[in-house]
């Protein structure tokens, strides 16, 4: 297990400023909507209606949700025509959330508790 380095008071203001940008990812990650998308948009950029056909929720319900992804700046837009294609704006958060597919969507999900294993080994 890897050993965290000691929080010294001239490095804390730098953890406090990145543990607040962490939590408002996750605070963008914790709607099981906003999560079914991102796990979509993993795969590739996606129109609205794409979304709203795949996961049969209103137009309306889409286009708040990725209205709130776009404004904490998770997801990026490009258009095309008249289609607005969205995908996720960091590579690194993509990675993430494919993890998190990996381990609780995937063809063979593993339990709960072995996934709460693995992220406290993490």
């Amino acid at each position: 297990m890897n050993e965290t380095p000691p929080l010294t008071p001239e490095a804390l203001d730098d953890f406090l400023l990145k543990a607040r940008a962490a939590s408002g990812l996750l605070k963008a990650l914790s709607h099981e909507t906003r999560l079914l998308m991102l796990c979509m948009l993993c795969q590739g950029e996606k129109t609205v209606t794409e979304i709203e056909q795949f996961l049969g929720i209103q137009q309306a319900v889409v286009s708040q949700q990725l209205a709130r992804l776009r404004g904490d700046k998770v997801v990026q837009t490009r258009r095309e025509g008249r289609q607005i294609y969205y995908r996720i704006a960091d590579p690194q958060l993509a990675e993430l959330i494919s993890v998190l597919y990996k381990m609780y969507c995937g063809p063979t999900p593993v339990a709960i508790s072995e996934a709460e294993d693995a992220l406290a080994e993490a």
